[in-house]
C-alpha cells in the first residue's frame, strides 16, 4: 500500500549519543541533530556524556574535550539546516531512521558506527557517529568500552586525600570499563567522604544502575543522593534512568520514573519528554504518550519530536482529528517544525486522504526553507493512490525529477499499490516493471496487488511472471499458493488456477508435502473435488503420517461444508490398512454415513475398528452411540456402552453422558440411569443447563425425589433455565408422589415464564385426578381453558376414570356428556375406561353398548379392553361368553397375558366353575405367561 508514514522513528533517542552513552543535560532539545562545537575547560576521557545540554567526548589524556551543544535552532537557522540535510537524509527517514547529517559530527573523533541504509540496496551501511573507543558487548548486549589503561593503574593514583574533582575522574575512567568497577568504586568514594553535594557522581551511578536494571537500588539511591549526600535532584538524575528504560522498551519503569519526577516536583526537560514520547511511540502507549505531552505543555518545555510522536500515534490509531489537534497546538505554541515534523504532518492529512491539506503542508513546508525529500513526494504519491487520484499521483511522480530527486523503491511501490486500487491493470504493471529495471525488488503487498489485479483482468499470461518473481524473491511455495487461490477465488476462477501452477512450479508443488496439502485443501474448500483428487494422484512425497492428517482434514473440511458426498469420494481414494486404520478418519466417516442416513455403511466401519488393532477412544465411541441413536437402535447403542465401561480408562465428556442418559431412557434401564448420575457426580464433569435438563428429563423415574429436587433447586440457583419438558417431568414426578405444594410451585413457575403447555395441564389433572382431590382437578381444567387451550381428550379421560372408580356416576355422565358435545375421537382408553366402570357395575347391556361403539368406528378392541371384557363377564355370571372372548383372541392374534388368565380364572370361581377354572391355570403355567400384564 506504499510506505507506512505513521512514524519517523531513529536509532538514535531524541538528544542522546548515538549509542549506549550517558543521559542528561538539563536543556537539550531534542532535534535529533547536531550542532554549534565549542570547546570546553573540563578534564574528559573517551567517554561521552550529556551534561546541561551538552554533549561531551571526553578524551583519554589531557586533551580538551569537544562538546556538541543540543539546542533549538532559531527559524532561519533551522530551516536552511534541514533544508540542506533534506536532500540526503530522504532515504533514511523512507526506512523509518531520522539520518543525522555529516556536518553535525564536525570536530568529533572517529571510531563509533552507526547503521543506516543507503540510497539503494537492502544493505546497511556504517558512518561515523561520535567518538568512542572500539568496544565490545557484554552478556546483557550493551556496550563496555575498552581502552589500554590498566583498572589497577586508575586505582593506583587515588587516595583519601584526593579532591572530589580527581575521583570523579577515576569514576568516569572506571566506567568505561566495567559498571561493576565503578559501582565499587563510587562504594569507596561513599565510604570515604567524596559523595557529599557530588551530583556528578551520583549520576554515573545511577546510570550504571539502570543498565544493570536494579530499580529498587536506583531508587534508594536517589533517597541518599537528597537525604544523606545533599544533593539537589534534577532531571539529570532520572534522565539517565529513563535513558535506559527507553533504549529497552520498559513503559512501565520509565512511566514510573517520571511520574516519580513530578512528585518530587523536579522540572523535566525537553530530553527527559524526548526520550519519553520516543518509548511511547514505539511501543504504541497512546494514552501514556497523551499525559506526558499534557504535562510537557504545562511545563512549558518544547520538545518538537514530541509533537510528532503525538501526531504519528493518532495517525496509526486512526484518531485524525486528534492529529490535527495537535498540528493546531504546535502552531499555537510557536514551535518550529523540523523536517521529521513536516513529514508526519503531510502523513497525517495523506493517510485521511485530505490532499488539499497536505499539499498546503507541502507548500508551507518550502516556504519555511525545507526543501521536500523523496519522502515527502512518496507521501503525496501514498494519499493519492488511498482517493484513488492516480492523475495526482502520476503528476507527483513526474514532478520528482524536476525537484532534483530519483524514485526509490517506495515510490514505485506506492503507485502499484494505488493503480491496485484503482483496477489499473495495465498501468500496474508498467510500474511493476520500472520497479525491477530499476533495480528494486517488489515486496509482498506488490505480489498481493498484481496477482489480484491478474485475476481480475483475466490476464493469465502474466501470472506466470508474478509467480516467478516471487519464487525469486524467496516467498514460501504455500504462500505464494494460498495467495493465488484466493485471488481466482474471489473472481469464480478457481478452474484457472491448476493449469497457471502447471506453467510454473507444479513438479515442485507435487514434491513438497506442505505445499501439496495447501492446493489440495483450498480446491476442496472451493467445492473443486476433481483438481483436488488429481493433485493427490499425481504427488510424488511419501509420509504416511502426513499423508493421513490431510485426509483426515478434506474429509473434514467435506462434512463441516456438508458436502458428504465429496467427503466418501475423498476416502475411497485414500489408501486404507485393514489391520491399522486411521482411527480419526475412521470416526469422521462413520459419522459423515450417520449424517447420510447410510447406517450399513456406517456400521461396517465400526465393526472393522472393532476387529483391528485400534484401541477405541472416548470419541470414538461417541460418534458410533450416535450412530446406532440415529438409526433408531438404542440397544445397540448400549452394548456399545456395555464395551466401553470395561476400558476402566476412559471417563466421558459432558456430550457421551448427555448421549448415555438419553440412550438409557430410551432402552427403560432405570439401574442404568442411576449409575450413570452417579458416574456424572463423581467425575466432576461441570453439570450446565443442558446437562441439568437432561438428567432430571431421563433420570427423574430412576433416583429419589428428594435427590431430583436438590438437582432442580441447585439449578434454579445458578440462574439456569429450565425447558418446558423438564418441567413437565417434574410434575409428572411429584404428583405420582403425591407432593401437590411441590408440583403445583414447578406449575406456576411454568405458568409465569410462559412454558406452562397443554401437556403441563394433563399432567397435574391427571395428578389430582389419581389423587381423587375432584376440586383440584376442575380448578385446573378451568384454568386450562383460561390460557387459551381446548380441554383435551386427555384430560377428558382422567375425569371419567376417575369419577368412575370413585363412583360418582352422574359426574361421569356429565363429562361423557360434554366430550360427546365437544365431538373429541374417543380413543381406545376412553372406551377401555368405560368398559371397565360398566364392567364393574355388572352393566352388561353397557358393555355391550360400548363395544358395538368401538366396532362401529372401525377400532378393534386391544388387549386391555378384552381383559376388561373378561372381567366384566366374570361379574355379569356370563363365564361362557368369558371363553369365548379368549377363541376371539387366538383367531385376532393377540396374546393373551397373566391379567387375562387371572381375570378369566376369576370369572370361572366366581361362578363355580372351578375345574374349567384348574385347567386354565394349568394352561397359563404351561405357556410360561408372565409379567405385570395389561391391567384391567
Amino acid at each position: 500500500m506504499g510506505l507506512d508514514l505513521f512514524g519517523f522513528s531513529s536509532r538514535v533517542l531524541p538528544g542522546y549519543a548515538a549509542d549506549r552513552g550517558h543521559a542528561g543535560g538539563g536543556a537539550a532539545a531534542c532535534h535529533g541533530f547536531f550542532a554549534d562545537t565549542r570547546r570546553s575547560g573540563r578534564r574528559s576521557y573517551l567517554r561521552g556524556t550529556l551534561k546541561d545540554a551538552v554533549v561531551c567526548s571526553l578524551e583519554d589524556g589531557g586533551g580538551v574535550a569537544e562538546s556538541t551543544t543540543l539546542c533549538i535552532s532559531g527559524p532561519s537557522e533551522n530551516a536552511s539546516r534541514s533544508g540542506e540535510v533534506a536532500a540526503n537524509s530522504g532515504r533514511d527517514v523512507a526506512d523509518g531512521i531520522a539520518g543525522t547529517s555529516q556536518r553535525s559530527f564536525a570536530g568529533r573523533k572517529k571510531g563509533g558506527k552507526l547503521w543506516r541504509r543507503p540510497t539503494s540496496g537492502n544493505k546497511p551501511m556504517r558512518h561515523g557517529a561520535p567518538g568512542r573507543a572500539p568496544g565490545r558487548k557484554d552478556t546483557h548486549g550493551r556496550r563496555i568500552v575498552v581502552n589500554d589503561d590498566d583498572v589497577n593503574a586508575i586505582w593506583s593514583g587515588v587516595s583519601r586525600e584526593s579532591s572530589i574533582e580527581e575521583c570523579n575522574s577515576v569514576l568516569i575512567r572506571l566506567e568505561k570499563h566495567s559498571d561493576e568497577k565503578a559501582l565499587g568504586f563510587f562504594v569507596w568514594m561513599k565510604a570515604n567522604g567524596k559523595l557529599e553535594k557530588n551530583v556528578d557522581a551520583y549520576h554515573l551511578a545511577l546510570q550504571a544502575i539502570a543498565w544493570k536494571e536494579d530499580w529498587r537500588r536506583a531508587e534508594l539511591l536517589l533517597h541518599e543522593m537528597v537525604a544523606v549526600s545533599g544533593c539537589t535532584l534534577d532531571a539529570r538524575a532520572f534522565n539517565g534512568l529513563i535513558y535506559v528504560c527507553a533504549k529497552r522498551r520498559l513503559v512501565d519503569w520509565g512511566t514510573k520514573w517520571f511520574n516519580m519526577m513530578l512528585d518530587r516536583e523536579v522540572q523535566p526537560n525537553v530530553s527527559t519528554v524526548g526520550m519519553l514520547m520516543g518509548l511511547y511511540q514505539k511501543t504504541g502507549n497512546l494514552s501514556e504518550a497523551e499525559f506526558t505531552f499534557a504535562k510537557m505543555r504545562e511545563c512549558n518545555v518544547k520538545c518538537i519530536n514530541a509533537y510528532s510522536a503525538m501526531i504519528t500515534l493518532y495517525t496509526r490509531s486512526g484518531l485524525f482529528d486528534k492529529s490535527e489537534e495537535v498540528i493546531v497546538l504546535m502552531n499555537d505554541d510557536k514551535v518550529i517544525a523540523n523536517l521529521e515534523n513536516w513529514l508526519v504532518q503531510l502523513n497525517a492529512y495523506s493517510q485521511q486522504g485530505k490532499m488539499e491539506e497536505a499539499k498546503l503542508i507541502l507548500q508551507s513546508m518550502v516556504d519555511e526553507g525545507v526543501s521536500p525529500n523523496v519522502v515527502a513526494f512518496n507521501t503525496l504519491i501514498t494519499g493519492y493512490g488511498k482517493v484513488s487520484d492516480m492523475q495526482k499521483a502520476k503528476e507527483v511522480f513526474n514532478s520528482l525529477e524536476k525537484a532534483g530527486l530519483a524514485p526509490d523503491e517506495t515510490t514505485y511501490r506506492s503507485m502499484i499499490e494505488g493503480f491496485g486500487r484503482a483496477d489499473k491493470y495495465d498501468e500496474a504493471l508498467l510500474y511493476y516493471r520500472k520497479l525491477k529495471e530499476s533495480g528494486f525488488q517488489p515486496n509482498a503487498s506488490n505480489f498481493y496487488t498484481m496477482i489480484n489485479l491478474i485475476a481480475r483482468h483475466d490476464e493469465n499470461e502474466s501470472a506466470a511472471e508474478i509467480l516467478k518473481d516471487m519464487m525469486a524473491a524467496g516467498c514460501q511455495c504455500s504462500s505464494i499458493i494460498t495467495i493465488l487461490v484466493r485471488a481466482y477465488a474471489q473472481v469464480g476462477g478457481m478452474n484457472k488456477v491448476l493449469p497457471i501452477l502447471q506453467s510454473c512450479f507444479y513438479k515442485k508443488i507435487l514434491f513438497d508435502a506442505t505445499s501439496c496439502s495447501i492446493l489440495v485443501t483450498l480446491f476442496v474448500q472451493n467445492s473443486l473435488l476433481e483438481e483436488a483428487l488429481c493433485v493427490l494422484r499425481e504427488k510424488k512425497w511419501k509420509d504416511s503420517d502426513f499423508e493421513d492428517n490431510l485426509y483426515h482434514i478434506l474429509v473434514c473440511s467435506c462434512k463441516e461444508a456438508g458436502s458428504y458426498d465429496a467427503a466418501v469420494s475423498i476416502y475411497n481414494e485414500m489408501p486404507k490398512s485393514k489391520l491399522h486404520p486411521n482411527l480419526r478418519i475412521s470416526c469422521s466417516m462413520i459419522d459423515v454415513f450417520s449424517t447420510m442416513e447410510r447406517f450399513t455403511d456406517a456400521e461396517t466401519l465400526y465393526l472393522e475398528l472393532k476387529t483391528s488393532a485400534c484401541v477405541l477412544d472416548m470419541i470414538a465411541y461417541s460418534v458410533i452411540v450416535r450412530m446406532y441413536t440415529k438409526a433408531g437402535r438404542p440397544e445397540d447403542a448400549c452394548s456399545v456402552l456395555e464395551d466401553m465401561e470395561k476400558q476402566k480408562e476412559i471417563v466421558p465428556d459432558k456430550y457421551l453422558f448427555l448421549d448415555m442418559l438419553r440412550t438409557y431412557q430410551k432402552c427403560g434401564l432405570l439401574e442404568k440411569l442411576t449409575d450413570t448420575y452417579y458416574w456424572i457426580l463423581k467425575s466432576q464433569v461441570e453439570c450446565d443447563e443442558a446437562m441439568n435438563n437432561c438428567i432430571i428429563n431421563c433420570c427423574g423415574p430412576a433416583i429419589p425425589v428428594d435427590e431430583l429436587t436438590r438437582i432442580f433447586d441447585e439449578m434454579i440457583q445458578l440462574g439456569h433455565m429450565a425447558s418446558t419438558i423438564t418441567l413437565n417431568v417434574l410434575l409428572d414426578i411429584y404428583g405420582k408422589a403425591g407432593l401437590f405444594n411441590r408440583a403445583q410451585k414447578v406449575f406456576n413457575m411454568a405458568r409465569k415464564q410462559g412454558q406452562a403447555d397443554i401437556i403441563s395441564y394433563n399432567t397435574i389433572i391427571a395428578a389430582y385426578a389419581h389423587s381423587g382431590d375432584f376440586r383440584s382437578m376442575t380448578y385446573f381444567v378451568q384454568k386450562m381453558q383460561d390460557a387459551g387451550f381446548p380441554v383435551s381428550l386427555e384430560a377428558y379421560n382422567c375425569m371419567l376414570n376417575a369419577y368412575g372408580k370413585a363412583g360418582q356416576l352422574e359426574e361421569f355422565a356429565a363429562v361423557l356428556q360434554k366430550m360427546r358435545r365437544a365431538k373429541c375421537d374417543f380413543d381406545h382408553y376412553t372406551y377401555n375406561i368405560m368398559l371397565n366402570i360398566y364392567g364393574r357395575k355388572g352393566w352388561i347391556e353397557g358393555v355391550a353398548y360400548v363395544l358395538s361403539e368401538l366396532k362401529s368406528r372401525g377400532v378393534e378392541p386391544d388387549l386391555y379392553s378384552y381383559n376388561t371384557l373378561i372381567k366384566a363377564y366374570g361379574i355379569a355370571g356370563m363365564p361362557e361368553d368369558a371363553v369365548k372372548l379368549m377363541q376371539e383372541m387366538r383367531l385376532k392374534g393377540i396374546n393373551a397375558d397373566r391379567i387375562t388368565y387371572t381375570n378369566l380364572i376369576a370369572a370361572l370361581q366366581r361362578n363355580e366353575n372351578f375345574l374349567e377354572a384348574v385347567k386354565w391355570s394349568l394352561w397359563m403355567k404351561q405357556t410360561g405367561v408372565g409379567g405385570r400384564g395389561a391391567r384391567a
